[in-house]
Protein backbone atom coordinates (compact mmCIF):
# COMPACT_ATOMS: atom_id res chain seq x y z
CA UNK A 1 0.00 0.00 0.00
CA UNK A 2 2.76 2.36 0.97
CA UNK A 3 4.77 1.58 -1.87
CA UNK A 4 1.36 2.31 -4.41
CA UNK A 5 0.41 5.63 -2.68
CA UNK A 6 3.90 6.85 -2.09
CA UNK A 7 5.38 6.61 -5.86
CA UNK A 8 8.28 9.20 -6.86
CA UNK A 9 6.85 10.80 -10.20
CA UNK A 10 8.67 12.19 -12.76
CA UNK A 11 8.27 15.13 -14.94
CA UNK A 12 4.93 14.18 -16.68
CA UNK A 13 3.37 11.69 -14.83
CA UNK A 14 3.85 14.01 -11.87
CA UNK A 15 2.78 16.95 -13.84
CA UNK A 16 -0.65 14.71 -14.51
CA UNK A 17 -1.34 13.31 -11.06
CA UNK A 18 -1.38 16.67 -10.10
CA UNK A 19 -2.89 18.45 -12.76
CA UNK A 20 -6.28 15.89 -12.39
CA UNK A 21 -6.81 16.73 -9.40
CA UNK A 22 -6.18 20.48 -9.26
CA UNK A 23 -8.86 20.12 -12.10
CA UNK A 24 -11.40 18.29 -10.30
CA UNK A 25 -10.67 20.26 -7.24
CA UNK A 26 -11.68 23.59 -9.96
CA UNK A 27 -14.90 21.91 -11.70
CA UNK A 28 -16.16 21.07 -7.78
CA UNK A 29 -15.59 25.15 -7.62
CA UNK A 30 -17.20 25.68 -10.47
CA UNK A 31 -20.54 23.45 -10.05
CA UNK A 32 -21.34 24.97 -6.49
CA UNK A 33 -21.66 28.35 -8.56
CA UNK A 34 -24.76 27.43 -9.93
CA UNK A 35 -27.13 27.22 -7.48
CA UNK A 36 -24.94 29.35 -5.23
CA UNK A 37 -24.71 32.48 -7.52
CA UNK A 38 -28.63 31.86 -8.19
CA UNK A 39 -29.93 32.63 -4.42
CA UNK A 40 -27.33 35.48 -3.35
CA UNK A 41 -27.85 36.96 -6.19
CA UNK A 42 -25.06 40.12 -8.18
CA UNK A 43 -25.43 41.97 -4.68
CA UNK A 44 -24.45 38.65 -2.61
CA UNK A 45 -21.57 37.50 -5.48
CA UNK A 46 -20.09 41.67 -4.70
CA UNK A 47 -20.00 40.97 -1.00
CA UNK A 48 -18.31 37.18 -1.73
CA UNK A 49 -15.81 38.81 -4.53
CA UNK A 50 -15.02 41.72 -1.76
CA UNK A 51 -13.50 39.30 0.88
CA UNK A 52 -12.47 36.72 -1.45
CA UNK A 53 -10.31 39.32 -3.16
CA UNK A 54 -8.67 40.14 -0.04
CA UNK A 55 -8.17 36.50 1.21
CA UNK A 56 -6.45 35.59 -1.88
CA UNK A 57 -4.21 39.06 -1.89
CA UNK A 58 -2.73 38.43 1.88
CA UNK A 59 -3.05 34.58 1.29
CA UNK A 60 -0.50 35.30 -1.70
CA UNK A 61 1.79 36.70 1.30
CA UNK A 62 1.10 33.55 3.83
CA UNK A 63 1.20 31.01 1.70
CA UNK A 64 2.47 31.36 -2.40
CA UNK A 65 6.33 31.37 -1.25
CA UNK A 66 6.46 28.77 1.02
CA UNK A 67 5.08 25.27 0.29
CA UNK A 68 7.09 25.88 -3.34
CA UNK A 69 10.09 26.78 -1.64
CA UNK A 70 9.67 23.66 1.05
CA UNK A 71 9.37 21.62 -2.43
CA UNK A 72 12.47 23.33 -4.06
CA UNK A 73 14.40 22.81 -0.80
CA UNK A 74 13.47 19.20 0.06
CA UNK A 75 14.44 18.31 -3.71
CA UNK A 76 17.85 19.92 -3.11
CA UNK A 77 18.87 18.35 -0.31
CA UNK A 78 17.08 14.58 -0.93
CA UNK A 79 19.38 15.02 -4.19
CA UNK A 80 22.46 16.02 -1.81
CA UNK A 81 22.12 13.38 0.41
CA UNK A 82 21.49 15.70 3.42
CA UNK A 83 18.11 13.86 5.12
CA UNK A 84 18.88 16.02 8.78
CA UNK A 85 18.50 18.87 6.40
CA UNK A 86 14.91 18.43 5.05
CA UNK A 87 13.43 17.46 8.31
CA UNK A 88 15.03 20.62 9.84
CA UNK A 89 13.83 23.14 7.38
CA UNK A 90 10.29 21.38 7.46
CA UNK A 91 10.15 22.25 11.19
CA UNK A 92 11.14 25.52 10.75
CA UNK A 93 8.70 26.15 7.80
CA UNK A 94 5.68 24.82 10.10
CA UNK A 95 6.61 27.57 12.63
CA UNK A 96 7.21 30.22 9.91
CA UNK A 97 3.92 29.66 8.08
CA UNK A 98 1.71 29.33 11.35
CA UNK A 99 3.49 32.48 12.91
CA UNK A 100 2.96 34.88 9.99
CA UNK A 101 -0.76 33.30 9.20
CA UNK A 102 -1.80 34.14 12.79
CA UNK A 103 -0.46 37.68 12.24
CA UNK A 104 -1.81 38.06 9.23
CA UNK A 105 -4.90 36.99 11.03
CA UNK A 106 -4.93 39.10 13.52
CA UNK A 107 -4.52 42.22 10.92
CA UNK A 108 -7.44 41.52 8.76
CA UNK A 109 -9.43 41.16 11.70
CA UNK A 110 -9.04 44.47 13.43
CA UNK A 111 -8.70 46.58 10.49
CA UNK A 112 -11.43 45.26 8.33
CA UNK A 113 -13.14 48.35 9.01
CA UNK A 114 -10.60 50.68 7.69
CA UNK A 115 -10.48 48.24 4.78
CA UNK A 116 -14.07 48.11 3.97
CA UNK A 117 -14.06 51.76 3.84
CA UNK A 118 -11.20 51.79 1.26
CA UNK A 119 -13.07 49.39 -0.59
CA UNK A 120 -16.86 51.08 -1.36
CA UNK A 121 -15.79 54.92 0.04
CA UNK A 122 -18.71 56.90 -0.36
CA UNK A 123 -21.04 54.65 -2.59
CA UNK A 124 -24.30 54.09 -2.14
CA UNK A 125 -26.93 51.34 -3.22
CA UNK A 126 -24.92 48.34 -3.22
CA UNK A 127 -23.57 46.02 0.60
CA UNK A 128 -23.35 47.82 3.54
CA UNK A 129 -20.19 48.45 5.31
CA UNK A 130 -20.94 46.19 8.42
CA UNK A 131 -21.71 43.19 5.55
CA UNK A 132 -18.32 44.18 4.48
CA UNK A 133 -16.35 44.21 7.56
CA UNK A 134 -18.01 41.15 8.91
CA UNK A 135 -17.16 39.15 5.41
CA UNK A 136 -13.29 40.30 5.77
CA UNK A 137 -13.52 39.03 9.94
CA UNK A 138 -15.03 35.28 9.14
CA UNK A 139 -12.90 34.59 5.85
CA UNK A 140 -9.72 35.67 7.94
CA UNK A 141 -9.60 32.67 10.13
CA UNK A 142 -9.13 30.64 7.44
CA UNK A 143 -5.22 32.46 6.95
CA UNK A 144 -4.73 30.44 10.78
CA UNK A 145 -4.49 27.14 8.93
CA UNK A 146 -3.98 27.35 5.22
CA UNK A 147 -0.18 28.40 5.64
CA UNK A 148 0.51 25.16 7.75
CA UNK A 149 -1.32 22.73 5.05
CA UNK A 150 0.57 24.43 2.24
CA UNK A 151 3.95 23.48 4.52
CA UNK A 152 2.98 19.44 4.26
CA UNK A 153 1.92 19.82 0.72
CA UNK A 154 5.41 21.08 -0.35
CA UNK A 155 7.37 18.68 1.65
CA UNK A 156 5.42 16.01 -0.36
CA UNK A 157 5.90 17.72 -3.28
CA UNK A 158 9.96 18.08 -2.60
CA UNK A 159 9.88 14.10 -2.24
CA UNK A 160 8.03 13.48 -5.97
CA UNK A 161 4.91 12.15 -3.97
CA UNK A 162 2.50 13.62 -5.95
CA UNK A 163 -1.03 11.89 -4.93
CA UNK A 164 -1.36 12.97 -1.12
CA UNK A 165 -1.08 16.50 -1.77
CA UNK A 166 -3.58 16.18 -4.54
CA UNK A 167 -5.82 13.74 -2.64
CA UNK A 168 -5.59 16.81 0.17
CA UNK A 169 -7.05 19.68 -2.57
CA UNK A 170 -9.85 17.58 -3.21
CA UNK A 171 -11.17 16.64 -0.18
CA UNK A 172 -10.71 20.58 0.64
CA UNK A 173 -13.29 21.51 -2.38
CA UNK A 174 -14.91 19.04 -1.59
CA UNK A 175 -15.68 19.62 2.07
CA UNK A 176 -15.94 23.47 1.13
CA UNK A 177 -19.04 22.55 -1.97
CA UNK A 178 -20.93 20.21 0.70
CA UNK A 179 -20.82 22.98 3.30
CA UNK A 180 -21.78 25.47 0.64
CA UNK A 181 -24.32 23.43 -0.94
CA UNK A 182 -26.06 23.08 3.00
CA UNK A 183 -26.24 26.80 3.02
CA UNK A 184 -28.28 26.99 -0.05
CA UNK A 185 -30.62 23.85 0.96
CA UNK A 186 -30.91 25.61 4.31
CA UNK A 187 -31.65 29.07 2.65
CA UNK A 188 -34.06 27.10 0.36
CA UNK A 189 -36.30 25.51 3.30
CA UNK A 190 -35.56 28.74 5.72
CA UNK A 191 -37.30 31.44 3.07
CA UNK A 192 -36.29 34.24 5.52
CA UNK A 193 -32.11 33.86 5.78
CA UNK A 194 -30.02 36.71 4.27
CA UNK A 195 -27.74 36.52 1.04
CA UNK A 196 -25.20 37.99 3.07
CA UNK A 197 -25.73 35.26 5.69
CA UNK A 198 -25.04 32.43 3.24
CA UNK A 199 -22.20 34.03 1.89
CA UNK A 200 -20.87 33.92 5.68
CA UNK A 201 -21.32 30.20 5.35
CA UNK A 202 -19.20 30.07 1.97
CA UNK A 203 -16.62 31.97 3.96
CA UNK A 204 -16.83 29.46 7.00
CA UNK A 205 -16.53 27.18 4.33
CA UNK A 206 -12.86 28.12 3.73
CA UNK A 207 -11.79 27.31 7.12
CA UNK A 208 -13.43 23.61 7.29
CA UNK A 209 -12.23 22.46 4.05
CA UNK A 210 -8.56 23.35 5.01
CA UNK A 211 -8.59 21.93 8.38
CA UNK A 212 -10.10 18.73 6.78
CA UNK A 213 -7.34 18.59 4.07
CA UNK A 214 -4.86 19.71 7.04
CA UNK A 215 -5.31 16.56 8.98
CA UNK A 216 -5.78 14.22 5.84
CA UNK A 217 -1.89 15.02 5.30
CA UNK A 218 -1.23 14.79 8.74
CA UNK A 219 -2.14 11.09 8.50
CA UNK A 220 -0.36 10.10 5.99
CA UNK A 221 2.45 11.58 6.68
CA UNK A 222 2.37 9.53 10.17
CA UNK A 223 1.36 6.49 8.20
CA UNK A 224 4.17 6.43 5.50
CA UNK A 225 6.80 8.05 7.63
CA UNK A 226 9.82 5.63 7.34
CA UNK A 227 9.23 6.70 3.69
CA UNK A 228 10.38 9.80 3.68
CA UNK A 229 13.59 8.63 5.78
CA UNK A 230 14.92 6.23 2.99
CA UNK A 231 18.26 6.96 2.19
CA UNK A 232 19.29 7.20 -1.97
CA UNK A 233 23.25 8.26 -0.82
CA UNK A 234 25.29 7.82 2.01
CA UNK A 235 26.99 11.55 2.42
CA UNK A 236 28.66 13.52 5.44
CA UNK A 237 25.83 15.88 5.72
CA UNK A 238 27.43 19.77 6.86
CA UNK A 239 25.57 21.32 9.92
CA UNK A 240 23.11 23.75 9.15
CA UNK A 241 22.55 26.22 12.13
CA UNK A 242 18.44 27.26 11.86
CA UNK A 243 19.63 30.91 11.20
CA UNK A 244 20.77 29.85 8.12
CA UNK A 245 18.12 27.55 6.88
CA UNK A 246 15.35 30.02 7.86
CA UNK A 247 17.46 32.19 5.64
CA UNK A 248 17.61 30.20 3.05
CA UNK A 249 13.54 29.02 3.28
CA UNK A 250 12.89 32.82 3.60
CA UNK A 251 15.26 33.76 0.07
CA UNK A 252 13.65 30.85 -1.49
CA UNK A 253 10.11 31.72 -0.59
CA UNK A 254 9.80 35.58 -1.37
CA UNK A 255 10.16 35.22 -5.62
CA UNK A 256 7.32 32.66 -5.30
CA UNK A 257 5.54 35.12 -2.51
CA UNK A 258 6.07 38.03 -5.20
CA UNK A 259 4.48 36.40 -8.25
CA UNK A 260 1.05 35.68 -6.56
CA UNK A 261 1.60 39.06 -4.47
CA UNK A 262 1.69 40.56 -8.38
CA UNK A 263 -1.24 38.88 -9.24
CA UNK A 264 -3.08 39.97 -5.83
CA UNK A 265 -1.90 43.72 -6.67
CA UNK A 266 -3.60 43.41 -9.98
CA UNK A 267 -6.49 42.68 -8.62
CA UNK A 268 -6.16 45.47 -5.87
CA UNK A 269 -5.59 47.65 -8.59
CA UNK A 270 -8.83 46.62 -10.45
CA UNK A 271 -10.58 46.75 -6.91
CA UNK A 272 -9.51 50.40 -6.18
CA UNK A 273 -10.37 51.75 -9.67
CA UNK A 274 -12.67 49.89 -11.80
CA UNK A 275 -15.98 50.94 -9.44
CA UNK A 276 -14.81 54.35 -9.13
CA UNK A 277 -13.42 54.93 -12.57
CA UNK A 278 -16.97 52.65 -14.39
CA UNK A 279 -18.98 55.47 -11.90
CA UNK A 280 -16.92 58.13 -12.73
CA UNK A 281 -15.71 58.37 -16.09
CA UNK A 282 -18.04 55.70 -17.94
CA UNK A 283 -21.45 56.69 -16.02
CA UNK A 284 -22.47 53.18 -14.35
CA UNK A 285 -24.32 53.29 -11.01
CA UNK A 286 -22.67 51.88 -7.93
CA UNK A 287 -24.52 48.89 -7.76
CA UNK A 288 -24.17 48.35 -11.55
CA UNK A 289 -20.13 49.34 -11.23
CA UNK A 290 -20.24 46.50 -8.10
CA UNK A 291 -21.61 43.87 -10.11
CA UNK A 292 -19.01 44.40 -13.05
CA UNK A 293 -16.04 44.73 -10.16
CA UNK A 294 -17.59 41.11 -8.93
CA UNK A 295 -17.70 39.70 -12.35
CA UNK A 296 -13.84 40.44 -13.14
CA UNK A 297 -12.56 39.49 -9.99
CA UNK A 298 -14.54 36.61 -8.73
CA UNK A 299 -17.11 34.92 -11.20
CA UNK A 300 -15.30 35.11 -14.55
CA UNK A 301 -12.00 34.14 -12.88
CA UNK A 302 -13.74 30.70 -11.84
CA UNK A 303 -12.67 29.60 -15.40
CA UNK A 304 -9.36 31.10 -15.34
CA UNK A 305 -9.06 28.78 -12.74
CA UNK A 306 -9.12 26.02 -14.53
CA UNK A 307 -6.07 27.13 -17.30
CA UNK A 308 -4.16 27.98 -13.97
CA UNK A 309 -4.92 24.21 -12.84
CA UNK A 310 -2.67 22.79 -15.92
CA UNK A 311 -0.05 25.48 -14.96
CA UNK A 312 0.18 24.37 -11.37
CA UNK A 313 0.02 20.63 -11.76
CA UNK A 314 3.53 21.93 -14.48
CA UNK A 315 4.69 23.59 -12.04
CA UNK A 316 4.75 21.20 -8.74
CA UNK A 317 6.10 18.73 -11.31
CA UNK A 318 8.45 20.73 -12.87
CA UNK A 319 10.25 21.96 -9.99
CA UNK A 320 11.79 18.93 -8.01
CA UNK A 321 12.73 17.51 -11.09
CA UNK A 322 14.23 21.29 -12.76
CA UNK A 323 16.50 21.16 -9.57
CA UNK A 324 17.43 17.92 -9.47
CA UNK A 325 19.21 18.59 -13.11
CA UNK A 326 20.53 21.65 -12.34
CA UNK A 327 22.30 20.27 -8.88
CA UNK A 328 23.35 17.40 -11.60
CA UNK A 329 25.01 20.43 -13.68
CA UNK A 330 22.52 17.86 -16.80
CA UNK A 331 21.81 20.68 -19.02
CA UNK A 332 20.59 18.45 -21.72
CA UNK A 333 17.82 17.58 -19.16
CA UNK A 334 17.51 21.28 -18.21
CA UNK A 335 16.39 21.77 -21.43
CA UNK A 336 13.92 19.47 -22.23
CA UNK A 337 12.09 19.88 -18.64
CA UNK A 338 11.94 23.25 -19.61
CA UNK A 339 10.95 23.12 -23.52
CA UNK A 340 8.26 20.10 -22.51
CA UNK A 341 6.93 22.00 -19.74
CA UNK A 342 6.33 25.13 -22.53
CA UNK A 343 5.44 23.04 -25.35
CA UNK A 344 2.64 21.06 -22.74
CA UNK A 345 1.30 24.22 -21.10
CA UNK A 346 1.02 25.95 -24.90
CA UNK A 347 -0.64 22.79 -26.28
CA UNK A 348 -3.35 22.36 -23.55
CA UNK A 349 -4.48 26.22 -22.56
CA UNK A 350 -4.48 27.95 -26.17
CA UNK A 351 -7.53 26.20 -27.57
CA UNK A 352 -8.91 26.18 -24.26
CA UNK A 353 -8.81 29.65 -24.10
CA UNK A 354 -9.82 30.09 -27.14
CA UNK A 355 -12.87 27.22 -27.11
CA UNK A 356 -14.12 29.17 -23.40
CA UNK A 357 -14.28 32.64 -25.32
CA UNK A 358 -15.90 31.66 -28.39
CA UNK A 359 -18.73 29.38 -25.92
CA UNK A 360 -18.62 32.70 -23.06
CA UNK A 361 -22.42 32.89 -23.78
CA UNK A 362 -23.63 29.57 -23.15
CA UNK A 363 -20.86 28.80 -20.65
CA UNK A 364 -22.08 31.93 -18.29
CA UNK A 365 -25.91 31.94 -19.11
CA UNK A 366 -25.50 27.52 -17.52
CA UNK A 367 -23.61 28.75 -15.08
CA UNK A 368 -24.84 31.96 -13.55
CA UNK A 369 -27.73 32.54 -15.87
CA UNK A 370 -28.89 35.88 -17.95
CA UNK A 371 -26.56 38.79 -17.46
CA UNK A 372 -25.79 41.76 -18.99
CA UNK A 373 -21.96 42.24 -18.92
CA UNK A 374 -20.87 38.74 -17.96
CA UNK A 375 -20.27 37.19 -21.03
CA UNK A 376 -18.75 40.16 -22.88
CA UNK A 377 -16.47 39.57 -19.58
CA UNK A 378 -15.72 36.33 -19.77
CA UNK A 379 -14.99 36.37 -23.06
CA UNK A 380 -12.27 38.96 -23.22
CA UNK A 381 -11.04 38.16 -19.57
CA UNK A 382 -10.00 34.23 -19.92
CA UNK A 383 -7.03 36.05 -22.15
CA UNK A 384 -5.94 36.70 -18.67
CA UNK A 385 -5.87 33.38 -17.19
CA UNK A 386 -3.96 32.45 -21.09
CA UNK A 387 -1.01 34.96 -20.51
CA UNK A 388 -0.83 34.34 -16.77
CA UNK A 389 -0.35 31.22 -17.32
CA UNK A 390 2.95 31.44 -19.20
CA UNK A 391 4.05 34.46 -16.69
CA UNK A 392 4.01 32.26 -13.91
CA UNK A 393 5.62 29.31 -15.63
CA UNK A 394 8.65 31.64 -16.69
CA UNK A 395 8.67 33.30 -13.14
CA UNK A 396 9.02 29.55 -11.27
CA UNK A 397 11.71 29.09 -13.78
CA UNK A 398 13.68 31.89 -12.68
CA UNK A 399 13.11 31.28 -9.66
CA UNK A 400 14.79 27.79 -9.39
CA UNK A 401 17.89 29.66 -11.09
CA UNK A 402 17.70 31.67 -8.38
CA UNK A 403 17.22 34.99 -10.52
CA UNK A 404 15.36 36.81 -7.81
CA UNK A 405 16.31 40.55 -9.08
CA UNK A 406 14.85 39.46 -12.54
CA UNK A 407 11.30 38.45 -10.77
CA UNK A 408 11.34 41.87 -8.89
CA UNK A 409 12.59 43.92 -11.85
CA UNK A 410 9.71 42.04 -14.16
CA UNK A 411 6.87 42.30 -11.43
CA UNK A 412 7.82 45.65 -11.06
CA UNK A 413 7.39 46.80 -15.00
CA UNK A 414 3.98 44.94 -15.11
CA UNK A 415 2.50 47.05 -11.92
CA UNK A 416 4.01 50.06 -12.96
CA UNK A 417 2.15 49.38 -16.53
CA UNK A 418 -1.59 48.40 -15.05
CA UNK A 419 -1.30 51.53 -12.41
CA UNK A 420 -0.15 53.98 -14.87
CA UNK A 421 -2.68 52.53 -17.87
CA UNK A 422 -5.61 51.20 -15.60
CA UNK A 423 -8.02 54.32 -15.79
CA UNK A 424 -6.35 55.37 -19.08
CA UNK A 425 -7.42 52.20 -21.16
CA UNK A 426 -10.84 52.27 -19.47
CA UNK A 427 -11.50 55.92 -20.42
CA UNK A 428 -9.86 55.43 -24.09
CA UNK A 429 -12.25 52.32 -23.98
CA UNK A 430 -15.13 54.60 -23.51
CA UNK A 431 -13.81 57.30 -25.87
CA UNK A 432 -14.36 55.11 -28.77
CA UNK A 433 -17.88 53.49 -27.49
CA UNK A 434 -16.35 50.21 -26.73
CA UNK A 435 -17.00 48.67 -22.94
CA UNK A 436 -15.00 50.67 -20.30
CA UNK A 437 -14.39 47.78 -17.92
CA UNK A 438 -12.08 45.84 -21.50
CA UNK A 439 -9.47 48.86 -20.66
CA UNK A 440 -8.56 47.52 -17.28
CA UNK A 441 -8.68 43.77 -18.25
CA UNK A 442 -6.19 44.90 -21.42
CA UNK A 443 -4.23 46.84 -18.89
CA UNK A 444 -3.63 43.25 -16.92
CA UNK A 445 -3.05 41.36 -20.27
CA UNK A 446 -0.69 43.66 -21.44
CA UNK A 447 1.15 43.82 -18.18
CA UNK A 448 1.67 40.04 -18.20
CA UNK A 449 2.96 40.15 -21.73
CA UNK A 450 5.69 42.23 -20.44
CA UNK A 451 6.50 40.37 -17.90
CA UNK A 452 6.62 37.30 -20.20
CA UNK A 453 8.78 38.88 -22.43
CA UNK A 454 11.33 40.63 -20.62
CA UNK A 455 11.42 36.91 -18.46
CA UNK A 456 12.17 35.02 -22.27
CA UNK A 457 14.79 37.29 -22.65
CA UNK A 458 16.73 36.89 -19.67
CA UNK A 459 16.39 32.97 -19.68
CA UNK A 460 17.69 33.44 -23.09
CA UNK A 461 20.64 35.60 -22.48
CA UNK A 462 21.54 35.03 -18.56
CA UNK A 463 20.71 31.10 -18.45
CA UNK A 464 21.06 29.77 -22.01
CA UNK A 465 17.85 28.21 -22.13
CA UNK A 466 16.77 27.90 -26.49
CA UNK A 467 13.21 28.64 -27.12
CA UNK A 468 13.52 27.32 -30.95
CA UNK A 469 11.90 24.49 -30.42
CA UNK A 470 9.18 26.19 -28.39
CA UNK A 471 8.50 28.72 -30.62
CA UNK A 472 8.05 26.25 -33.34
CA UNK A 473 5.62 24.36 -30.82
CA UNK A 474 3.55 27.15 -30.16
CA UNK A 475 3.07 28.94 -34.10
CA UNK A 476 1.46 25.02 -34.26
CA UNK A 477 -0.15 25.03 -31.63
CA UNK A 478 -2.01 28.49 -32.67
CA UNK A 479 -2.61 27.00 -35.94
CA UNK A 480 -4.45 24.25 -34.21
CA UNK A 481 -6.54 26.64 -32.69
CA UNK A 482 -7.81 28.63 -35.13
CA UNK A 483 -8.27 25.73 -36.98
CA UNK A 484 -10.56 24.28 -34.19
CA UNK A 485 -12.03 27.92 -34.14
CA UNK A 486 -13.05 27.98 -37.70
CA UNK A 487 -14.52 24.49 -38.00
CA UNK A 488 -16.56 26.12 -34.87
CA UNK A 489 -17.77 29.00 -37.07
CA UNK A 490 -18.96 26.68 -39.45
CA UNK A 491 -21.05 24.33 -37.08
CA UNK A 492 -22.24 27.78 -35.57
CA UNK A 493 -24.35 27.84 -39.09
CA UNK A 494 -26.27 24.90 -37.81
CA UNK A 495 -26.68 24.81 -33.99
CA UNK A 496 -27.47 27.84 -32.21
CA UNK A 497 -24.58 29.11 -29.92
CA UNK A 498 -26.68 30.08 -27.04
CA UNK A 499 -30.22 29.16 -25.74
CA UNK A 500 -32.31 31.20 -23.06
CA UNK A 501 -33.19 27.74 -21.40
CA UNK A 502 -30.55 27.06 -19.70
CA UNK A 503 -29.81 23.53 -19.83
CA UNK A 504 -30.15 23.26 -23.09
CA UNK A 505 -26.89 25.40 -22.66
CA UNK A 506 -25.07 22.62 -21.52
CA UNK A 507 -25.50 20.24 -24.67
CA UNK A 508 -24.44 23.03 -26.76
CA UNK A 509 -21.43 23.14 -24.93
CA UNK A 510 -21.01 19.26 -24.82
CA UNK A 511 -22.03 19.37 -28.63
CA UNK A 512 -19.25 22.45 -29.40
CA UNK A 513 -16.69 21.26 -27.33
CA UNK A 514 -16.68 17.57 -28.42
CA UNK A 515 -16.59 18.92 -31.75
CA UNK A 516 -13.79 21.59 -31.07
CA UNK A 517 -11.62 18.71 -29.55
CA UNK A 518 -11.78 16.18 -32.17
CA UNK A 519 -10.84 18.96 -34.90
CA UNK A 520 -7.96 19.96 -32.95
CA UNK A 521 -6.61 16.61 -31.75
CA UNK A 522 -7.24 15.87 -35.88
CA UNK A 523 -4.94 18.76 -36.50
CA UNK A 524 -2.57 17.56 -34.51
CA UNK A 525 -2.08 14.03 -35.07
CA UNK A 526 -1.80 15.08 -38.43
CA UNK A 527 0.78 17.21 -38.19
CA UNK A 528 2.50 15.02 -35.56
CA UNK A 529 2.23 17.80 -33.23
CA UNK A 530 1.46 15.43 -30.36
CA UNK A 531 4.22 12.86 -30.72
CA UNK A 532 6.46 16.02 -31.08
CA UNK A 533 5.48 17.12 -27.72
CA UNK A 534 4.95 14.05 -25.64
CA UNK A 535 6.67 11.05 -27.36
CA UNK A 536 4.97 8.16 -29.43
CA UNK A 537 4.09 6.70 -26.64
CA UNK A 538 1.71 9.36 -24.75
CA UNK A 539 -1.19 6.49 -24.69
CA UNK A 540 0.97 4.46 -22.71
CA UNK A 541 2.61 7.51 -20.35
CA UNK A 542 -1.25 8.64 -19.20
CA UNK A 543 -2.55 5.39 -18.73
CA UNK A 544 0.41 4.53 -16.59
CA UNK A 545 -0.25 8.04 -14.63
CA UNK A 546 -3.78 7.47 -14.64
CA UNK A 547 -3.42 4.07 -12.74
CA UNK A 548 -1.19 5.48 -10.58
CA UNK A 549 -3.34 8.69 -9.47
Amino acid sequence: MIKKNLRKNKLIDGAFIVTISIIITKILGILYVIPFYSIIGEKGGALYSYAYTIYTFFMSIAVSGIPLAISKLVSEYQTLGYYRSKVQVFRIAKILSFTLGFFIFLLLYFLSPVISKMIIGKAGGGNSLNDIVWSIRIISFAIIIVPLLSVYRGYFDGHRFMNPPSISQVLEQLFRVMIILLGCFLSIKLISIKSSNLVYISLIAVSIGAIVSYLYLVYQMKKNSRKFYEKIRDVGEPIISNTIMLKKLLVYSIPFIMIDFFKGIFNYIDMFTVIKGLTKYSLYSSADAEVIFSIMSTWSSKFHMILLAFTSGICLSLIPNLTESIVKKNNKSIQSNINQSFSILAFIIFPMTMGISFLAKPIWYLFYGNSIYGPSILSYSIFIGLFFSFFYLIMNILQVYKGFRYIFICLILGIIFKVLFNIRLMISFSNVHLASYHGAITASIIGFILCIFFGIIVLRKKYNILFENILKNIVDILCGSIFMIFGLCILKLFIPISSSIRIYNLFIIIIYSSFGTFLYFLYGKYTKLISSIFGNNICQVIKKSFIRS
